[in-house]
């Protein structure tokens, strides 16, 4: 159930992103206007421009004015202008949202499926050759930096062998169209989408797991098995229903780590999202695009977080009280 103190927490912090985006650049040092498009770009800048932007950004105004003039363009999809794309920052991050959404989307729903299918299995095989061989491999998959496994993979399947393509997110000029265009894109997708996955695998696997050996000795597994049900059915229906809810909130949670590590991937794959379009506002120093870039990053996590929380009090409506660092198990009634 929806409570308001959920509501307010999500809110509050929604509100100090929004401030912090909002004061960095005035408590830097110097002209604000300096602050946020850069040294290069002001002098660049005719008389005539600075006026223009220091009546849009209200920078005549006291602070308060200039707050509430700043929230007044956010309601209005203005996140300011980007000089290097010659475009306004919120077109530009549109262009990008969508591939980025692609590459997190498959790379969460992958690795939560298939690393909770292992430690289902794992954990009922505990202490067995293949219980080991999970519990390695995944803890080895963590420790490797995800732009690391991009390499490799870059180096193997698209240099070396050729497989699959190098960079992008589809074939330019080909003029693909319908079956074609979509093989095409997933095409681009497998290398960037399995570099994340592998290396965000083993978070659902071990929640998965301990969940699964703790609930094995509960009474409700032994009364399954006293009635005579196959291995199977208690494995899943019984006990490994019960490994959900854990990992349903370390979905939540992983949101923020799997957007972290799709900028570098994006990168490393030269892949049309939001990472790329960090990389080059970095290089050519074009901060209103940065802070529009973190805005939305940061509010998409904020909003899966939430999500999140809610499904999760759906899923299981006797939870009074859950936070999202909640890792609680509770037993089915029935």
């Amino acid at each position: 159930m929806f409570k308001l103190k959920d509501v307010v927490n999500y809110l509050v912090a929604f509100f100090i992103i929004l401030s912090l985006n909002f004061l960095l650049p005035r408590l830097m040092p110097g002209d604000p206007l300096t602050a946020i498009y850069g040294e290069e770009a002001m002098i660049q800048m005719t008389p005539e421009l600075k006026a223009r932007l220091v009546e849009r950004f209200s920078l005549d105004r006291p602070l308060a004015g200039q707050f509430g003039a700043y929230l007044l363009s956010l309601l209005k999809g203005d996140l300011g202008y980007s000089y290097f794309y010659n475009a306004p920052v919120t077109k530009v991050i549109l262009g990008a949202l969508p591939w980025t959404f692609l590459l997190v989307g498959t790379a969460i729903s992958i690795s939560t499926i298939i690393g909770t299918l292992l430690g289902i299995e794992s954990g009922w095989r505990r202490g067995q050759k293949i219980d080991r061989a999970l519990l390695a491999g995944t803890m080895f998959l963590d420790g490797l930096p995800d732009f690391f496994l991009g390499m490799v993979f870059l180096i193997l399947f698209g240099v070396v062998w050729e497989v699959f393509p190098l960079n992008g997110a589809m074939t330019p000029y080909a003029g693909y169209e319908g079956i074609t265009l979509v093989v095409d894109v997933l095409k681009h997708l497998v290398l960037p989408a399995l570099s994340l996955t592998l290396v965000n695998l083993t978070g659902s696997y071990l929640l998965a797991r301990n969940s699964m050996v703790t609930t094995l000795g509960e009474a409700f597994i032994l009364t399954a098995r006293a009635k005579g049900l196959n291995d199977q059915v208690v494995r899943y229906r019984h006990a490994g229903r019960n490994s959900l809810l854990p990992v349903i909130t370390h979905t939540g949670m992983q949101v923020g780590r799997m957007l972290t590590g799709a900028l570098f991937i994006e990168t490393v794959f030269s892949y049309p999202g939001l990472g790329l379009l960090i990389q080059k506002a970095l290089q050519t120093r074009d901060y209103p695009l940065l802070q529009g870039v973190f805005l939305v990053v940061t509010v998409f996590v904020l909003t899966a977080n939430f999500s999140v929380d809610m499904l999760y009090k759906n899923i299981d409506p006797r939870l009074k009280s859950c936070t999202l660092n909640t890792g609680r198990r509770l037993n089915p009634t029935t």
